[in-house]
């Protein structure tokens, strides 16, 4: 029997059952294991993580865990530089964009009315997320740990909290997003982006009550839809400054 020494820090440590959280711990093996594999047999999907010491040096996700190795795990830096140590995953995606699988729809609709492009259906399968984050460079969004641990994915994050508001704030602060809100850009239902239109193109298309109070209103041409600041509009309006408060902006 061969033991190995692993330490999952900071936010990786919300995958591990409770006695192995924040402490360096045992776990006895017999046969041949990359340090993926064996990371992964504990929750961690690895694309939470972006560096990996074995015995003080950095590997990458191939390194065959040999006897007596200490491991320590750790998630995606953004506070400070460890350009000079191996990176796990490639480069951050230039632009941030998302698909979110089927279990979060409500949490895509408030990104997208942040601003950010996220791709959404409610029948897609795991296979064509994965495919679409591939070709289209998109970083998943789940709760589907076993999604994120596919090794094709390279993007990707495991959603921890169950309220969409809560959800939202914690992809902001995940992917640093603050300075990316554009909102009221995007069409909620398919992700397009909004154009503004004049009235009188639209006016054969809106209730009288509208046409006589409100003078600004966007087109998608996508859903073939004419939007305009409804009683809806101050809820949403509500929701976004809920999200700012409480991220500081």
């Amino acid at each position: 029997m061969k033991r190995a020494f692993l330490r999952f820090y900071e936010e990786l440590n919300d995958f591990l059952p409770p006695d192995k959280r924040k402490i360096r711990f045992e776990h006895q093996f017999i046969n041949r294991a990359s340090v993926k594999d064996m990371i992964e047999s504990f929750g961690v999907p690895h694309t939470e993580i972006d560096l990996i010491l074995v015995n003080g040096n950095s590997v990458d996700f191939s390194y065959v865990v040999n006897d007596k190795d200490d491991i320590s795990v750790y998630p995606v830096f953004e506070s400070f530089d460890i350009s000079n140590i191996q990176h796990l995953r490639s480069k951050p995606l230039r632009e941030p964009k998302f698909i979110a699988d089927v279990h979060i729809g409500s949490l895509a609709r408030y990104l997208r009315m942040l601003g950010f492009n996220v791709l959404y259906k409610n029948d897609f399968s795991n296979q064509e997320i994965i495919d679409l984050s591939l070709t289209e460079k998109r970083a998943i969004l789940t709760k589907d740990r076993k999604l994120l641990k596919n090794s094709k994915v390279t993007h990707g994050y495991c959603i921890r909290n169950e309220e969409p508001e809560e959800q939202v704030k914690e992809v902001i602060i995940r992917f640093n997003l603050k300075d990316d809100v554009k909102e009221f850009l995007r069409c909620l239902e398919c992700n397009n982006i909004l154009e503004p239109v004049e009235k009188e193109k639209v006016e054969n298309r809106i209730p009288p009550k509208v046409k006589k109070w409100q003078n600004e209103f966007w087109y998608c041409r996508n859903c073939d839809k004419v939007f305009w600041k409804g009683s809806h509009y101050k809820e949403m309006r509500k929701f976004i400054e809920r999200i700012k408060d409480d991220l500081q902006y």
